[in-house]
């Protein structure tokens, strides 16, 4: 594997008689997007604290790109931290100062370029992250989703290779927190940062993150991808990650997906031998013209609407669903075969044309900037599993199912 970006090796760090970190060990990596998670006041902030040079260990190494930034120059120490840049929790706009003044401010502050050359670094965030028509608003001026990209493109604006989050859903209801870790995934990719994370969302950062850092009595007792983390065994699964998954889903109000395959296993506990079931897999399509058209907040109305739309069908008849990627959910239906589920999703693909699509673009549009209408469809795809078989192999099998049965035409049919 290549050279960590960042690295901690045996990292403490005490305040007083109170230990915070206790040989904390992990690794970073460029170009991903890494999330911290663990209860509050568990010292995730403290380790971004650590990451931007605002404290210092107490015991072990912290390095940069394999090098240990103790043992750096202090201009070697400053160029790399220099590359470093925070988006605060609650945006820390300057109320007094237009969109365009706070987004050039660290510019302003932090460098000796002359006024063209930070006016034409601060026009181009602007525009890369749509906000050109809003340069002389005040922040009171705008919402919240708006408050959030003045607040990133300002993190953008130095051009950093890293970008720090400290808890940016704090205080934001569904649609919002989900909206928010969108936007970032999307800049994230458009842009090559490297993103780190400190959140308590959970399920929500799954979806965007390419790596977990778990923090847990002081240490870090988890390093990997989402999906390996669904398989660690660790009391930090039970008290950490249950306390905050909760049961159901936020946004959309479906299992966890923790939840979704404990209540899979049990099914398979219960069924007889040679006894089957099948995996609907659904998918929103167009989720990026959703968003370039209506906003962050508008897509993720649409994927709420859309799983309490499979949820009021599928678990009247007993059937079970989870939120498996950002636009993408699964429903298992027990003791079914293929033939009976293609009978019930042909009945359901039906009730979707006729009203669920409508109540969806209805949904993203109240939350929507514009009034612009955008085509999207809904794919589906069923595939069959059996009681020996593990049900991620049996979701990726209706993924090559998939095929549309729904879509919304802004000529007014569906």
């Amino acid at each position: 594997m290549d050279t960590p970006l960042i690295e901690f090796q045996e990292v403490t760090k005490r305040f007083g008689s109170r230990t915070i970190l206790d040989a904390v060990n992990f690794r970073i990596y460029e170009g991903e997007v890494t999330t911290i998670i663990g209860l509050s006041g568990s010292g995730k902030s403290v380790i971004l604290k650590h990451i931007i040079g605002l404290l210092r260990p107490d015991q072990g190494t912290i390095l940069f790109r394999g090098m240990p930034l103790a043992e750096m120059r202090k201009r070697e120490a400053a160029a790399s931290l220099a590359r470093i840049s925070y988006m605060f929790q609650d945006n820390a706009l300057f109320d007094s100062l237009t969109v365009y003044d706070n987004i050039a401010l660290p510019l302003r502050e932090t460098t000796n370029l002359d006024k063209a050359e930070i006016d034409g670094r601060v026009r181009a965030r602007m525009e890369q992250t749509e906000l050109a028509d809003a340069a002389a608003k005040y922040p009171s001026e705008l919402s919240g989703g708006m408050q959030k990209r003045v607040a990133l493109a300002r993190a953008l604006v130095t051009d950093p290779r890293i970008v720090l989050f400290d808890e940016p859903t704090s205080g934001q209801d569904p649609v919002r927190k989900n909206a928010i870790l969108s936007m970032i995934a999307q800049y994230q990719r458009k842009f090559g940062f490297t993103a780190i994370l400190v959140s308590h969302e959970i399920p929500d950062v799954y979806f965007i993150s390419n790596r977990i850092l778990a923090l847990y009595d002081r240490k870090i007792v988890f390093q990997g991808s989402p999906e390996e983390l669904e398989d660690f065994a660790h009391p930090f699964k039970d008290e950490v990650i249950r306390s905050l998954e909760g049961f159901q889903e936020e946004l959309t109000g479906l299992y966890s997906r923790r939840q979704f395959k404990i209540l899979n296993h049990a099914q398979l506990k219960r069924r007889e031998y040679g006894e089957t079931y099948t995996v609907v897999v659904f998918v929103l399509d167009e989720l990026d013209a959703i968003v370039a058209n209506l906003g962050y907040d508008a897509a993720q109305e649409a994927i709420r609407g859309m799983g309490m739309f499979i949820d009021k069908h599928f678990s009247a008849i007993g059937g079970f669903s989870t939120r498996t990627q950002t636009n993408e959910f699964a429903t298992v239906l027990p003791y079914s075969d293929l033939d009976e589920a293609e009978s019930i999703l042909r009945a359901f693909g039906k009730d979707f044309e006729g009203q669920g699509i409508r109540d969806i673009w209805d949904g993203a549009r109240r939350r929507a900037f514009s009034g612009e209408c955008v085509e999207f469809a809904i794919q589906a795809g069923i595939a069959q599993g059996d009681p020996i078989a593990e049900i991620g192999p049996i979701i990726a099998s209706a993924r090559h199912q998939l095929k549309v049965i729904a879509r919304l035409r802004c000529d007014g049919r569906v």
